[in-house]
């Protein structure tokens, strides 16, 4: 309202008034752990239904490189050993980069972010929830593939429950990538574009046996963490193996997955929080 053109605006009401309303706190920001196990679950329950087919894609996809190489590489070398182990990871790359990269690049394009910079939960969480829930679903396709290439080339099974080590740390490793590259791509189709990349790179440096590679390939396998993972797999197959080296190598993927891991993170506060 106004009187001789002079805008009048109501008093404030007192803060202790009746009927005032004052400020609303916010809730108080969660704890690391519970709000990992909330988006974990609730990433979880999401993609039981959307990724599976996906990961029966990733599964099929492996078993039939292996066949494919069956016919070139004999069974029981080293070749061999390569061979499975790299097919084996290459499930994990399949899910935990290429589909990770996906998603991240479509929830920044959609705006799901900010859904997820309004809830009180730090932000390493919302990234290690999403890169162990995508890791969990290539468990069964890597025992799968490793079992059926066990048989294919002759080797032995003993040594499988090294899986358990090689699936947690190469998954993480890859996921942090894939998130890394989801959030920080400009726009979707480069996101996708990227996942794609990376995977690719998994399956041409990861199931070629590095002996049949030329030397600048291999330089640049060595920069590709998957590749350790594969190393620490295959060096199981041996009669003897070198569990110093195996060690070694899990090492280096954990490593890599703690600092892709962290600069997933920083992507995500930067795109979120932006």
């Amino acid at each position: 309202m106004t009187i001789d053109s002079v805008p009048v605006t109501a008093p404030a009401p007192e803060a202790d008034a009746p009927g005032a309303v004052g400020p609303v706190p916010l809730a108080p920001r969660t704890r690391l752990l519970p709000a990992l196990a909330a988006v974990y679950r609730a990433q979880l329950s999401r993609a039981r239904v959307s990724r599976i087919p996906l990961l029966f894609v990733a599964t099929f996809q492996s078993i039939g490189i292996m066949i494919l190489m069956r016919g070139v590489v004999a069974g029981g070398t080293d070749a061999a050993q390569a061979v499975v182990a790299g097919s084996a990871v290459l499930v994990v790359a399949f899910v935990g980069l290429n589909l990770l990269a996906q998603y991240f690049g479509r929830l920044r394009a959609s705006g799901g972010l900010d859904h997820y910079a309004t809830l009180p939960v730090p932000a390493a969480s919302v990234v290690l929830g999403a890169a162990a829930a995508y890791a969990s679903f290539t468990v069964p396709g890597t025992l799968v593939t490793a079992a059926v290439g066990c048989v294919l080339f002759h080797l032995p099974m003993a040594h499988l429950w090294v899986l358990a080590a090689v699936v947690p740390l190469a998954g993480a490793a890859l996921s942090g990538l894939g998130a890394a590259l989801g959030l920080l791509a400009p726009r979707q189709e480069l996101a996708t574009l990227l996942g794609q990349l990376g995977m690719s790179a998994a399956l041409l440096l990861g199931v070629l046996p590095a002996g049949h590679l030329p030397e600048p390939v291999r330089w640049a396998r060595d920069l590709l963490p998957s590749t350790y993972g594969v190393e620490a797999f295959a060096r199981t197959f041996r009669a003897a193996p070198d569990w110093v080296a195996v060690t070694g190598d899990l090492g280096v993927c954990a490593g890599v997955g703690v600092l892709s891991l962290a600069v997933a993170t920083w992507a995500y506060r930067r795109a979120a929080y932006r």
